[in-house]
């Protein structure tokens, strides 16, 4: 079923409003997946009544599945690959009659794969329609993870040892030859059940006793795995391998990266070695497309600051500075900003470290500090590229923040980073870098402050009302906003705030995914005075309240009483302006 078709009769059939379709559809063909896909991460329909609703229209009959009664007698009836790749599951074999369910019954290529299975099996086909959540639950036993590493450790000879210090163990002679060798079987289960789990970063770690397995999944750090100690140098050589790192260097961090298609995506690991007194410590970056590209409406940029944004990208040159902690996803901003200005008659060329995630129809480098190819350095060769935007990854120093200003003044869009607390910071650090003030005014367009928050599971938050401190305070910052804002977002008295207790779609933790929020501060003929005059942060944030700029703890007011984000976690992670 075409994208466009499915919104359509969800539209139709009340289910889904337009603003809503719009918007999935947008993100959908930004990101080159299923609109289903996306309505089912963010729950934006219910999953049984869109199964009905696709059973209508495809006339395939729809079915309700208790996942338990999948047994594993016939769950061997289907390769993982194929449940896998082609979202189906067996549902029962009975005389002489194979019932498939299957997520996307119109997928011809499915249809070919269970045809082949009941061909094979001389057996009849019939289908149902199945919901993804029971499609989610029988693929997982296909490969429970921890119980598959519990049988590899199982299978190694480990011999224990008296010390913690990663002593070699004997493994038997085919470790590297046999793709089924246990530690290769550890090392891939884990890659697998990151990009599974959603998980950014996967960290293998030497304890004195252990060796533990960390994944980061929304920005929390969780144990999935404990394994002996003895085995922990031979998953750090295994990885090293995968990377192409020096596996007999010990003494000094490395650096690496591999790619590999799972589930029918490209996938791109970033490796780090980091010795420690009992061994090498690993942290592997997950950079999965479909989990880190995103649309600017689907990071929260929407409504004024999304139309600010899109104002300041659509001018033929300037800066647009990106501002916040490390892990605040200014990156991801970045890429989401590139996406829109990525047009066949635009030449993008990006200059990064590293690459995080290869996008068609951008060229983009990875520096080189080590080698002398650095972003000054990289900055005065892109120049002789003919490019008409130049993305380039962070302004670490007084030389790249000069060229920086010169590509904008000669008419390229600049977009990069830079670090200060929030979009004031952003002109005073410029100055601080040796930028002349005059230069600032004809450069900039725009300074974005960003931070990341979880965001509450759409399935289980429940509105309730604030307390009296927390609700004097959200008045308080909704009565600084311009009139013009006010009128705009939804949310009015008497303010309800939300919390999400867990539940089985969100693994209890209450939170699906995270939201940033952001402020932006433009440059104006006003602000052009200040600058000239001698630019402090008072005077500035004097211009940012009369430009009616929406601070960071302002959108994350609007975004807690939208039901994104808890309140508690704004007034944690921002200060009042």
């Amino acid at each position: 079923m075409e994208n466009k078709d499915l919104i359509d009769a969800l539209i139709k059939e009340n289910l889904l409003d337009v603003d809503s379709g719009r918007k999935v559809l947008q993100e959908a063909a930004f990101a080159r997946r299923a609109v289903e896909e996306l309505i089912s991460e963010r729950r934006l329909v219910d999953e049984e009544r869109l199964a009905a609703l696709k059973s209508r229209i495809l006339g395939v009959p729809y079915k309700k599945i208790d996942p338990a009664t999948i047994t594993n007698e016939l769950i061997q009836f289907f390769p993982e690959e194929t449940v896998r790749n082609y979202k189906v599951i067996p549902i029962m074999v009975k005389d002489g009659l194979l019932i498939a369910g299957m997520v996307n019954p119109d997928d011809y290529r499915a249809q070919e794969a269970l045809k082949f299975i009941a061909k094979q099996k001389k057996l009849n086909l019939g289908a149902y329609i199945i919901t993804p959540s029971v499609w989610e639950i029988v693929l997982r036993k296909y490969s429970p993870y921890r119980g598959l590493l519990d049988e590899a450790v199982k299978s190694l000879k480990v011999q224990s040892g008296k010390s913690s210090g990663g002593q070699i163990i004997q493994l038997d002679e085919r470790v590297g030859g046999n793709e089924d060798a246990p530690v290769i079987k550890i090392i891939a289960s884990t890659l697998k059940e990151a990009v599974w789990q959603k998980a950014s970063d996967i960290h293998i770690e030497p304890q004195r006793n252990r060796s533990r397995i960390r994944f980061r999944v929304d920005g929390e750090l969780i144990e999935v795995a404990s394994m002996p100690i003895e085995i922990h140098s031979a998953l750090v050589s295994r990885v090293k391998v995968l990377s192409n790192l020096k596996i007999d260097e010990t003494r000094i961090p490395q650096d690496g990266r591999f790619r590999t298609l799972l589930f029918g995506r490209d996938i791109d690991y970033r490796v780090s070695t980091f010795p420690t007194p009992v061994g090498e410590k690993v942290v592997i970056r997950v950079l999965d497309p479909t989990v880190g590209l995103h649309g600017l409406e689907e990071l929260g940029l929407t409504g004024r600051n999304g139309e600010i944004l899109k104002k300041g990208i659509a001018k033929p040159y300037g800066m647009v500075l990106l501002t916040g902690p490390t892990g605040s996803g200014k990156t991801t901003t970045l890429y989401a900003i590139m996406q829109i200005l990525n047009k066949e008659d635009v030449n993008i060329v990006s200059l990064e470290d590293p690459v995080e995630y290869y996008m068609d129809g951008l060229n983009q480098s990875q520096v080189k500090p080590e080698i002398g190819y650095d972003f000054a350095s990289g900055l005065r060769q892109i120049l002789r590229q003919d490019p008409d935007v130049i993305m380039v990854g962070e302004i670490r120093d007084e030389e790249t923040a000069a060229l920086a200003v010169h590509a904008s003044l000669t008419g390229h869009i600049v977009l990069s980073t830079l670090h200060t607390n929030n979009s004031i910071g952003v002109i005073p650090r410029l100055v601080d870098m040796k930028v002349q003030p005059f230069l600032i005014p004809a450069s900039m367009n725009l300074m974005l402050a960003q931070r990341l928050m979880p965001r509450l599971c759409s399935k289980c938050k429940k509105s309730e009302d604030p307390s009296p401190e927390i609700k004097e305070i959200i008045k308080k910052e909704i009565d600084k906003l311009s009139q013009e804002v006010k009128n705009s977002i939804s949310v009015k008295e008497p303010y309800q705030i939300y919390h999400a207790p867990g539940c089985d779609a969100c693994k209890g933790k209450g939170i699906s995914g995270r939201i940033a929020l952001f402020e932006i501060l433009q440059m104006t003929p006003e602000l052009e005075k200040i600058v000239n005059s001698g630019a402090s942060e008072g005077k500035i944030l004097e211009e940012a309240k009369r430009q009616g700029m929406i601070s960071l703890r302002q959108d994350g007011v609007i975004k807690a009483l939208e039901g994104y984000v808890s309140i508690e976690e704004v007034l944690r992670e921002t200060t009042e302006m």
